[in-house]
């Protein structure tokens, strides 16, 4: 029986071993790569810096990794994490959303802030928990944000717009 249970351990131990050497790809964009979602979506220093210290690890393409990410299996566990908050909503991507996913992503950001289900606690653990005046400040902007958007006339094109209308345009132009 003591037997069985040294090779547990020994596998396990292996196992450990092992795992430290096959890493998850990280996440670390350049932070160029959320301007675009804070110049358009008007965010003020002060929400820039709850975002940055609430967010945009799990919701962007910039991560900023604490030590025991570098220890396997917590590495795996929070990749996870990672991509799963970035298919939900990755401000880094802000460009490729039409306006109505906008004005949805940031629905699901004052829900999910007003639920308290975000940030997730396993988050909050090491990071803190998101204060009520905070959450109050952050679904304030996002109502905000979402008014302006409603407000601005259609025919201001979003980016995306503009490069598949001029897209679409040469290759009318050249079939014809």
């Amino acid at each position: 029986m003591l037997a069985k249970i040294k090779n547990i351990f020994i596998v396990l131990f292996l196992f450990l071993v092992i795992t430290q050497f096959l890493r998850p790809e990280k996440n670390e964009a350049s932070y160029t790569s959320i301007t675009t979602f804070e110049e358009q979506a008007s965010v003020t220093p002060e929400i820039q810096s709850i975002l940055q210290n609430k967010c945009y690890d799990c919701h962007s393409n910039t991560t900023q990794y604490p030590w025991f990410m570098e220890i396997s299996p917590i590495s795996h566990w929070m990749a996870y994490h990672i991509e799963e908050g970035k298919e939900h909503f990755n401000v880094s991507k802000w460009e490729l959303y039409t306006d109505k996913q906008k004005d949805h992503k940031l629905e699901e950001f004052i829900e999910e802030i007003e639920k308290k289900e975000m940030p997730l606690k396993s988050y909050t653990w090491i990071h803190g928990e998101l204060s009520n005046q905070d959450a109050e400040k952050l679904i304030n902007w996002a109502q905000e944000t979402r008014t302006r958007a409603k407000e601005t006339p259609k025919d201001s094109l979003n980016h995306n717009e503009v490069a598949t209308n001029v897209t679409d345009s040469i290759v009318t132009d050249s079939i014809q």
